[in-house]
């Protein structure tokens, strides 16, 4: 009897293990179940069989700009004008220069065929790209991202950004996204897309190298975003795309040696260019502030002999006779602080700050004179084209 007894708790037992074992093992995949050499043999064997990285979640592949570059071409143009050259010498090695391409003859009498970039900003045929791409042009073509080819017109030029409208005949074109180069970050993966060399539409990818460039000498209002991504004559005008492909900015110019890319390339924020072109698609042109005098930075030894507490400011160094400026009876040797409130940090603030009022306005400039803060009300000016001589020079 005891030996039945110890054979049937012996099945019992058995049995409860057994039910136990295939339950838990039933809930693990079989890979997890492999030793780890087999496993590692297996994940080797599948990524050498497919030869790629695996996918994204949304299909792209890792590390990979396909889908900006995709959803940014098809509203990137091709310039092609001809025009008659004017006289002008090549920038020195090593100065910042626009990305003219030229082709054609090399007599200067004759005209060439030069080609840029542009980027369709509106179904209905605008076309931003900058200015010296279209300077001069007898005739301008667009050559679109589908092989179509039509002759387009000047909406309006502002060459003190170096943009400029173009229109075409064609609607429900593909339009640029717009982005926001105020969320742009020193870092962030940018793609340039244009037309170098004629070659064809072509993307190129760096990073934000730098923001807030100026001083360059290449255009007037200079705000500069600086990237390595390989831009070269013919990218005039192209786009500069984040890794969403919304536009960032319109490439303008490099600094070379060579004439070709060396990792710095100049693009204006899409937040100028936006503004420019609104005002040129709804006015024809940009207008902007100014007041008729001509300044110059503060450096540490004019704060001193001025006995300033610092070297911000602008000292207006000659005024336009009978301009604005003149007429609110500012004076040369006077030092700009303040315009409408704002304080002036240097001589670009101060062009910036004026250029940004309204012609026909009154407003307050507040300058230091022989050491006293002095308010003037001026009446501001619609800034010229050109540059305008006859001003009066400090007294010496």
């Amino acid at each position: 009897m005891q030996k039945l007894w110890l054979l049937f708790t012996q099945a019992v037992t058995l049995c409860a293990g057994g039910l136990f074992a295939l339950t838990f093992f039933r809930h693990i995949p079989l890979e997890e179940l492999s030793p780890p050499w087999k496993t590692a043999a297996h994940s080797s064997s599948s990524t050498a069989s497919s030869g790629t990285p695996s996918p994204s979640p949304a299909g792209e592949p890792l590390g990979s700009y396909r889908d900006a570059a995709h959803r940014a071409m098809p509203t990137v143009v091709n310039i092609f004008t001809s025009k008659t050259p004017p006289h002008r010498a090549d920038s020195p090695p090593g100065e910042p220069r626009q990305l003219f391409g030229d082709n054609g003859s090399e007599d200067n009498s004759s005209a060439q065929m030069s080609l840029g970039s542009g980027v369709i900003v509106r179904p209905d045929g605008y076309i931003l790209t900058n200015d010296h791409v279209i300077d001069g042009a007898q005739e301008i073509q667009v050559a679109l991202s589908d092989g179509r080819t039509i002759r387009a017109s000047v909406a309006g030029t502002d060459p003190e950004t170096d943009l400029a409208v173009l229109k075409i005949g064609l609607d429900h074109l593909p339009a640029i996204n717009f982005g926001s180069s105020d969320q742009v970050q020193v870092g962030d993966v940018v793609l340039a897309i244009g037309n170098p060399f004629g070659v064809g539409e072509t993307v190129t990818a760096g990073i934000v190298s730098a923001l807030g460039r100026s001083r360059l000498g290449i255009n007037t209002f200079e705000n500069f975003i600086q990237t390595d991504a390989a831009i070269n004559p013919g990218n005039s005008g192209g786009a500069l795309v984040d890794s969403a492909g919304n536009l960032v900015g319109i490439n303008s110019a490099i600094y070379s040696k060579s004439g070709g890319s060396q990792g710095i390339g100049f693009s204006i924020p899409v937040s100028l260019a936006r503004q420019v072109m609104d005002e040129i698609i709804r006015n024809g042109g940009v207008t902007r502030g100014w007041i008729g005098v001509e300044v110059q930075d503060i450096t540490p030894e004019l704060a001193n002999s001025f006995q300033l507490e610092d070297a911000s400011g602008a000292l207006i160094s000659a005024l336009l006779k009978g301009g604005p400026a003149q007429q609110a009876g500012v004076h040369a040797g006077d030092i700009l602080v303040g315009v409408e409130g704002h304080p002036i940090g240097d001589s670009r603030d101060m062009l910036n700050q004026v250029a940004a009022l309204k012609p026909g306005q009154t407003a307050q400039l507040e300058v230091i004179r022989n050491h006293r803060p002095l308010k003037f009300f001026v009446r501001i000016g619609r800034r010229p084209k050109g540059t305008i001589r006859n001003l009066d020079e400090p007294d010496q």
